[in-house]
């Protein structure tokens, strides 16, 4: 029988288990995109603002742990959004860094066929996507995701940090963020320009694997 005691043991538990998050090494230096994104957008979004979402989630989580283990609902409901808006920060931006790269090719094989099934052609995907994601109001991000109920691909926009697989259970293959740290000192207030550009350093080896895995 589950007593009051033993789920305080278990919260215990877990709670010694939990790993911090840490900010995740990029696997090119930070000049590696120009002129698409320069360094110092580069710079600042990882070491910064991708920095900030990590301590802010090991923050949050650490008050969720101390919360439950007394039992505190209303702090653990309180906590809520705030590892919503960190955590999805981290997952966006860890997926972000691995999707871009200098010589990110193009696509091929399974998935450029499963774009021009879903989408007619490569380009029309491009438009749409690049359309979807300059329309977001405020901040947010622009997916290309796969939907494994319908077994198709799909566009999809989320506000601020949301994360897509989360909010709309589209797997993440490929994303724009939006949010004017990515793109302002560069791009100014042109976010379409800053949108149609990123296309060239997508990297469509790892989008391509991440749409292997998904269909698994």
């Amino acid at each position: 029988m589950f007593t009051s005691r033993n789920i305080g043991s278990v919260i215990r538990v877990v709670n010694a288990s939990r790993q911090k998050h840490t900010l995740p090494q990029l696997p090119y230096e930070y000049n590696a995109l120009e002129p698409v994104i320069s360094r110092e957008i580069m710079s600042l979004h990882h070491s910064k603002h991708h920095a900030t979402y990590v301590n802010n989630l090991n923050a949050a989580e650490e008050k969720l742990a101390q919360a439950q283990a007394k039992g505190d609902i209303q702090t653990v409901i309180s906590l809520a959004p705030a590892l919503k808006f960190n955590g999805g920060g981290h997952i966006n931006h860890t997926i972000f860094w691995q999707i871009l790269s200098a010589n990110g090719g193009q696509p091929s094989g399974a998935l450029l066929k499963a774009i021009e099934q879903d989408f007619g052609s490569l380009e029309n995907m491009k438009n749409q996507l690049a359309a979807s994601s300059v329309a977001v109001q405020g901040s947010g991000w622009g997916w290309l995701g796969y939907n494994k109920q319908l077994k198709k691909l799909q566009i999809a926009t989320c506000q601020n940090q949301d994360p897509l697989q989360a909010t709309t259970g589209l797997i993440p293959l490929f994303g724009i963020d939006v949010w004017e740290h990515a793109y302002y000192l560069q791009y100014k207030n042109v976010r379409a320009d800053y949108v149609k550009a990123i296309f060239d350093v997508a990297n469509w080896q790892d989008i391509s694997s991440r749409y292997e895995n998904a269909l698994k």
